[in-house]
C-alpha cells in the first residue's frame, strides 16, 4: 500500500514536472514565433555594415511591420521598417544617389532592411546610442525630438529623453523597448 502510495506520488510528480517543461518551451515556441528572425541574410549584414546590435533592428521591424515586407501605413510609410517617402529621399541621397531606386523599392525587404539600417544607426548616433530617444526619433521625427530636448522638463542632459510626452511616442518606445528585451532574452545578447 505504501508503495502504491510512494509510486502514485511520483508519477504525479514527474507529470506535472513534465507539464512545466511543456508549458515553458510551449511559450518559449509562441514568443519566438512572434518575435521571429525572418530575413535574417539582410539583417545580419546591414546590422553589421552600419554596427547595430541586429536584435535591435530585428526588434524595430517587428515592431514596424511585423515583418510583412508588403506593409503600408495610412501615412504612406512602407515595407519592413516603414520608411516614408521623405525619409527614403534622403536616405537615397546619403547611400544611394546615383542608383535609379524609387519610394516603390522599399517593398523589397533588402533595400528596405539597407535603407532602414542606414537610418536607424544615424538616429542611434545622433542621440547618443540611447535607444529610447532614436525610437522616439524613428517614430516622430528628428525635429519632434529635438525640439523636446529644449526642455528641461522631458530631459536630464539636453542630448536624451526621459520623457516620451505624447502617447503614440510613448507607446512606440515601450514597445521597442519589450520587443528588444524578448529578442535578447530568446536570441542572446549579439551585440555588434
Amino acid at each position: 500500500m505504501k508503495l502504491r502510495r510512494c509510486l502514485i506520488v511520483l508519477l504525479l510528480a514527474a507529470l506535472l514536472a513534465a507539464g512545466v517543461c511543456g508549458i515553458r518551451w510551449g511559450g518559449e515556441m509562441l514568443d519566438r514565433a512572434l518575435h521571429p528572425q525572418e530575413y535574417s541574410e539582410y539583417v545580419e549584414y546591414y546590422a553589421d555594415k552600419y554596427q547595430l546590435d541586429p536584435l535591435l533592428l530585428y526588434s524595430f521591424i517587428c515592431t514596424e511591420s511585423g515583418f510583412d515586407p508588403s506593409a503600408q501605413s495610412s501615412v504612406d510609410a512602407r515595407g519592413l521598417m516603414q520608411i516614408t517617402d521623405e525619409t527614403f529621399q534622403w536616405i537615397k541621397s546619403k547611400i544611394a544617389p546615383t542608383e535609379e531606386l524609387t519610394f516603390g523599392d522599399l517593398y523589397d525587404p533588402e533595400i528596405n532592411v539597407r535603407f532602414g539600417s542606414y537610418y536607424l544607426a544615424v538616429i542611434l548616433e545622433r542621440y547618443d546610442q540611447d535607444i529610447a530617444t532614436a525610437a522616439a526619433a524613428y517614430h516622430s521625427g528628428w525635429g519632434t525630438v529635438d525640439q523636446l530636448l529644449t526642455q528641461e522638463k522631458y530631459t536630464d542632459d539636453g542630448r536624451t529623453l526621459t520623457v516620451f510626452p505624447y502617447e503614440q511616442m510613448d507607446l512606440y518606445v515601450k514597445k521597442i523597448r519589450r520587443n528588444y528585451e524578448s529578442y535578447q532574452r530568446l536570441y542572446g545578447t549579439l551585440a555588434a
